[in-house]
């Protein structure tokens, strides 16, 4: 064997192992870049975990905030209870067969996600409503935070005691998302959109929304 042939052979197997160690660097950079991208999605995952915790703490806060007399309470709170019966009733009627199975506003906006024929009557009626998820978020937190102690009125005691309740959303609410959902829902409800009768509402009030802090 010659010193050329020597000097091929080991140039090849010189390079077999730097090929040998390439492929390894190139298994390590790509499990890197696995590990790499899992971290990422799992802090912008966490991260908007953050930021709607923080939202609805921060909804939270602003529903409990203002000092409402008991009047004013009892006045925006029956507004936010009509426009969540109108909704759960709007929903029954576009799926009468499901009447059985969606007794309550609280099994709809649990089967909605579920559910795609639950999930798009629900973006239908809000659609007509002009109302939004956000909008539904600010006032079932509202009627979690003051049903324990507040009252139902009806549309004419309402103006018996308060003829301009948009000026009290706008002047006592400083939180956006909260003075928008009261706002649309006194709008739905002047407009005539709800369709219970005030007889009606203590029935359809048992066990009307979940908590949304869980």
């Amino acid at each position: 064997m010659t010193s050329e042939t020597t000097t091929l052979i080991s140039l090849k197997e010189a390079m077999k192992r730097v090929d040998h160690k390439l492929q390894g660097l190139e298994a390590q950079f790509k499990e890197m870049d696995f590990t790499k991208d899992s971290l990422t999605r799992r802090f912008e995952q966490h991260s908007k975990a953050l930021v709607s915790q923080a939202a609805q703490d921060e909804l939270w806060r602003a529903v409990l905030a203002p000092k409402f007399t008991s009047m004013e309470l009892n006045i925006l709170y029956s507004y936010v209870t009509e426009v969540l019966i109108c909704l759960h009733t709007r929903v029954l009627d576009k799926l009468p067969d499901l009447v059985r199975g969606l007794p309550t506003l609280t099994s709809i906006l649990r089967r909605k996600v579920k559910n795609q024929r639950v999930g798009v009557v629900w973006e239908s009626v809000l659609e007509e409503c002009g109302l939004q998820e956000g909008d539904i978020t600010a006032l079932c937190t509202f009627f979690i935070a003051h049903g324990h102690r507040a009252e139902y009125y009806g549309a004419k005691v309402r103006q018996m005691y308060i003829r301009d309740v948009t000026f009290l959303i706008t002047n006592m609410v400083k939180n956006q998302a909260l003075q928008d959902g009261l706002l649309k829902a006194v709008q739905i409800i002047e407009k005539g959109k709800a369709v219970r009768a005030p007889e009606e509402q203590k029935s359809l009030l048992k066990e009307l929304l979940p908590s949304v802090r869980n």
